[in-house]
């Protein structure tokens, strides 16, 4: 790759990789029941997301462009698995297996994108079969990712109140902690008198 300063591609996996770290930080520290359990009526869960992030990388960045990585995560969107089996992780999916996995599929996607100019044409394995450039493909896996960190961001603060990109960058103001409790009770007191105003029932 050049040092272009605005270089797309570079750009591009830059941003990706800053989501492929926040996920792997978002796992720290926690027991093997809080990487898994449920945090959602939908049963969004820490481990499943990166199991989820694992097998799409695998395809976009691998299978797209004829270069398979073999036993990655299959995706249910793609029909390659059950309603939501790439979305969580089994008893027997180790913790560390997942996460070398990931890694493993990660560096496999760096030397598609690495190898191959953002013009070059792949085809998505799946109905309608899309034929798409690299840089569309890599821009959905970049939009993906940061998504999925979002939601993996919500998920780690509701376990145990860590928040941030990484560690040591909390991205939220530095107040005492008793700030967090009078604050929610203001938003809420908001939220309220806005509900009233609008004629709505406010529960509690």
């Amino acid at each position: 790759m050049t040092d272009r300063p605005n270089d797309p591609k570079r750009a591009l996996k830059t941003y990706l990789q800053d989501a492929r770290d926040a996920v792997l930080w978002k796992l720290d520290g926690l027991s093997e029941y809080d990487v898994r359990r449920p945090v959602t009526p939908s049963g969004t869960n820490l481990l499943g997301v990166l199991k989820h992030l694992t097998g799409a990388e695998a395809i976009y960045l691998g299978e797209t462009f004829g270069r398979p990585f073999e036993g990655a995560p299959g995706l249910w969107v793609a029909g390659a698995a059950e309603p939501n089996d790439d979305l969580w992780a089994r008893p027997d999916e180790s913790r560390e297996a997942l996460i070398a996995e990931y890694r493993r599929v990660w560096a496999h996607s760096d030397e598609t994108v690495d190898s191959l100019p953002l013009d070059t044409v792949g085809r998505v394995p799946w109905p309608p079969h899309l034929h798409l450039s690299l840089e569309r493909v890599l821009l959905h896996v970049v939009v993906e990712s940061q998504r999925h960190t979002g939601q993996l961001d919500v998920v780690r603060e509701l376990l145990d109140g860590a928040t941030g990109l990484r560690p040591g960058d909390p991205v939220l103001p530095d107040v005492s902690p008793e700030f967090w409790p009078a604050h929610r009770a203001r938003v809420e007191r908001a939220a309220r008198e806005a509900a009233r105003a609008a004629g709505e029932s406010v529960p509690g």
